[in-house]
């Protein structure tokens, strides 16, 4: 059941699709770390965290996890063991890594990118097979493919796992290492009831956000070999990442598995109605598919643009994401329900009447 956020109780009018981020713990989540017993994580003795990495790692099919502050730290230690500086990543132009990580990849680890552009964010083995570059004093090697399930800028599309798994092998057997950002991965498995371990079996390394639609305040867990995380373990503490007894936090993650993840299927079915409503607003000129929780639309020509809509947008306590010049985002999460979407609609709707 969907339940106002903490910041709509305060506030008593907020409707918040900015992202899955803003969800905020719920009252039992937090008690979940009220009593639990503590240690310290960097000499594996905080019960819950090792408990928690155990479980995802084998929800992944992997040997061993290491938990981590965020999902862009997941990213870039993953890109630092598998790559040396002066290497290049394969990934799609829409990816995370790309528009959202700060230049990370460069500055951390000394790689090139090269970008792809995908059919909603995703990639063929044809197009990888093109982007491999041959070996050469001249170029940079290509070491490292990385795909994104669910695709973000792409409207939470689901990578078919027939082409997930084609892709990697491709690359595996031209000698890439594999990385599978997985974000909003369980919202993949809930939506095609393909379990989280077959979408990441063609990669070294994969992880999973609790701060997404989960709901937790802080924590991704980022899994693969034991050499890897091994790997992993250093670069969390040369990038201050590790930290102390982190059970208060790993506590409400291990809560999320136990009960926040099936009702991502509340998330899907509210952003499919928001898509179908969105398609009937002057404002709107058109909405990609939703598979998960991710809707994007893009703005008629004649309404305001993107930053002016979002602009206005707020001034009738509603947030959205700009994703581009005319494009919106908006994104359904344990937070929202279908009064926040009555109000979203209706503010759109407004601003299409210039009201």
């Amino acid at each position: 059941m969907y339940r106002q956020n903490l910041f709509t109780e305060m506030a008593g009018s907020m409707h918040d699709f900015y992202s899955d981020t803003q969800s905020r713990p719920t009252r039992a989540m937090r008690e979940a770390a009220l009593d639990i017993p503590l240690g310290d994580e960097r000499h594996d003795a905080d019960p819950s965290t090792l408990e928690l990495c155990a479980r995802v790692a084998d929800m992944l099919g992997m040997e061993a996890a290491v938990f981590l502050p965020s999902g862009t730290m997941c990213n870039e230690i993953a890109i630092a063991v598998h790559t040396s500086p002066g290497d290049e990543v394969i990934c799609t132009r829409e990816s995370h890594i790309i528009f959202a990580e700060s230049g990370g990849p460069a500055a951390l680890s000394g790689v090139m990118m090269h970008p792809i552009d995908g059919k909603r964010g995703m990639l063929t083995q044809e197009q990888l097979s093109d982007a491999i570059r041959p070996r050469s004093a001249h170029a940079p090697r290509s070491r490292l493919l990385v795909a994104e399930q669910t695709a973000n800028l792409a409207g939470g599309a689901i990578w078919p796992l027939d082409q997930l798994n084609t892709v990697a092998s491709a690359a595996k057997a031209a000698g890439l290492a594999t990385h599978l950002d997985g974000a909003r991965l369980l919202n993949a498995q809930v939506a095609t009831g393909i379990p989280a371990r077959d979408f990441a079996r063609g990669f070294d390394s994969a992880w999973i956000a609790f701060t997404k639609g989960l709901g937790c305040p802080v924590g991704a867990v980022l899994a693969g070999s034991r050499g890897f995380v091994e790997e992993a373990w250093l670069l969390k503490r040369r990038w201050g990442g590790a930290m102390r007894q982190t059970g208060v936090l790993t506590a409400m993650c291990l809560y999320a598995l136990d009960h926040h993840v099936e009702r991502l299927a509340e998330d899907h079915l509210l952003a499919q109605s928001i898509a179908a409503r969105l398609a009937d607003l002057p404002i709107i000129a058109s909405v990609m598919p939703v598979e998960t929780n991710i809707v994007i639309a893009d703005l008629d020509p004649q309404a305001p643009d993107a930053r002016e809509t979002s602009r206005l947008l707020r001034e009738k306590n509603v947030t959205v994401t700009v994703v581009g010049n005319r494009r919106i985002r908006m994104v359904t999460h344990l937070d929202v329900g279908p009064m926040d979407a009555d109000a979203l609609i209706s503010a759109l709707g407004a601003i299409s009447r210039g009201s």
